[in-house]
């Protein structure tokens, strides 16, 4: 008998398990809830739980237990445990302060395999479950990274996949669709009206879409988000944690990888408050956390933050309850302010993000200004996607270098008008200056 089933979140009817992400009583959506007495039997408590955990490979499959999946499923890539590091330079620049260098933390899925984003983390649980329903074609509705990742662990578990996306995303993306194989279905318009489009498809065709009738299953995957960042702390949570909004279920995923750590005696309970962070042209959560409303306007989409680019977030309901509940708040930020939060994180602690990273950054800078985050409280940002699928939106910010003749007497001309000479290094300067 399964350790997990499918649970209405209104009404709390179960559902068993299989492919579906609506209730028929009530129409509210289902997620997947645990039996936690028989997942403690299973890892044990406390701190024999964290040793078993700690003997385990380095990748997201060492949470199996607290996962949704099928019997005797044996994973096939070593997805998650990406790095979390201190970010003392983009913290000074942040906060304005000394206090935050050894507090601010990144969380850098930009590294995650095999797709570099966080979305392989949700994609290997949905297919998991894709198989052991009997699908042998897989699809979803996508901004980008939900396609890369959907393409890629489809051509490792040899399933077929449909992936469709607005005609607007980024070329590297639709290219880092592309080369795995995948059948790509572009459609004029924007995200809402695609994954209009796929729940109609996910009706007539016997298809896993893992973001519609594998939903449930698939968002669990956000979930060893926080538990990493809890285990990369040293087994405590943070004061604070800082992610990117689209649809709105990772800000909600980690809360509850946090609480279930809580309740399985693995940290400590203690409160975090979350952040949410989206992009200006696309901030339906924001708007709603700032006029004090618990109901989602939809917005159209203008924005370069493409990934985020969801004007009715499935989800967006529970990252509200989750960003009140817990004290947080939520910011966005403008085009322009993006694109120089990706120069800052680069420039400060050599990481490249996407789009959605720069948001992270961007309105992490501006909770620090408005004293929401304490300079002196650990934070952590989640940065969910590598920098290289979003080259685009840096077009014309950087201008390219005229070549010089290879020689030293060529690049000292270059240096001397390239630096004020209390730049130009030590041996170089004199010989400059003489």
């Amino acid at each position: 008998m399964s350790h997990y089933e499918l649970r209405c979140r209104e009404c709390g009817r179960s559902w068993g398990n299989q492919p579906r992400s609506i209730c028929d009583d009530c129409f509210s959506p289902l997620e997947v809830a645990y039996d936690y007495d028989s997942i403690r039997s299973q890892l044990g408590d406390g701190r024999s739980a964290r040793e078993r955990i700690s003997q385990r490979p380095p990748n997201m499959w060492r949470y199996s237990e607290l996962l949704p999946l099928p019997q005797g499923f044996e994973p096939q890539l070593p997805v998650g445990f990406t790095p979390l590091f201190q970010a003392p330079r983009l913290a000074q620049q942040l906060s304005g302060t000394a206090a935050a260098a050894k507090n601010l933390y990144i969380k850098n899925d930009a590294v995650c395999l095999p797709t570099l984003s966080f979305k392989d983390r949700v994609v290997a649980v949905a297919l998991s479950q894709a198989k052991a329903f009997g699908f042998d074609t897989v699809s979803c509705s996508s901004t980008g990274n939900l396609a890369n990742a959907v393409a890629a662990h489809a051509a490792r578990e040899g399933l077929k996949a449909w992936i469709f996306i607005p005609s607007d995303l980024e070329p590297a993306k639709i290219l880092g669709t592309n080369v795995f194989g995948a059948k790509v279905v572009r459609i004029a318009g924007n995200y809402d009206q695609v994954n209009r489009l796929c729940s109609q498809i996910a009706d007539e065709h016997h298809w896993g879409f893992v973001n519609v009738n594998l939903r449930p299953y698939y968002s669990e995957g956000s979930k060893t988000v926080g538990f990493e960042i809890a285990e990369q702390l040293g087994w405590r949570l943070p004061d604070n944690v800082v992610c990117p909004m689209a649809g709105g279920s990772l800000i909600v995923k980690i809360k509850k990888a946090f609480d279930e750590l809580i309740k399985l005696g693995l940290v400590e309970g203690k409160e975090v408050k979350f952040f949410g962070a989206q992009a200006t042209g696309c901030s339906p959560i924001s708007t709603a956390v700032k006029t004090g409303s618990s109901e989602i306007e939809p917005q159209k989409p203008s924005t370069i933050a493409r990934s985020l680019a969801i004007g009715n977030p499935a989800d967006g309901h529970y990252a509200i309850k989750v960003i009140k509940g817990s004290g947080g708040w939520s910011e966005d930020v403008s085009d322009p302010e993006i694109i120089q939060s990706i120069k800052l994180l680069a420039e400060t602690e050599g990481v490249f993000t996407e789009t959605a990273g720069g948001v992270t950054v961007g309105c992490a800078g501006k909770l620090y200004r408005q004293d929401r985050i304490d300079p002196e409280e650990t934070t952590v940002l989640g940065i969910t996607g590598n920098g290289l699928k979003t080259t685009d939106v840096l077009a014309g910010v950087y201008r390219t270098e005229i070549p010089i003749a290879p020689k030293l007497t060529e690049f000292e001309r270059y240096l001397s008008e390239s630096l004020s000479p209390s730049d130009i290094p030590g041996v170089i300067a004199e010989s400059v200056g003489a």
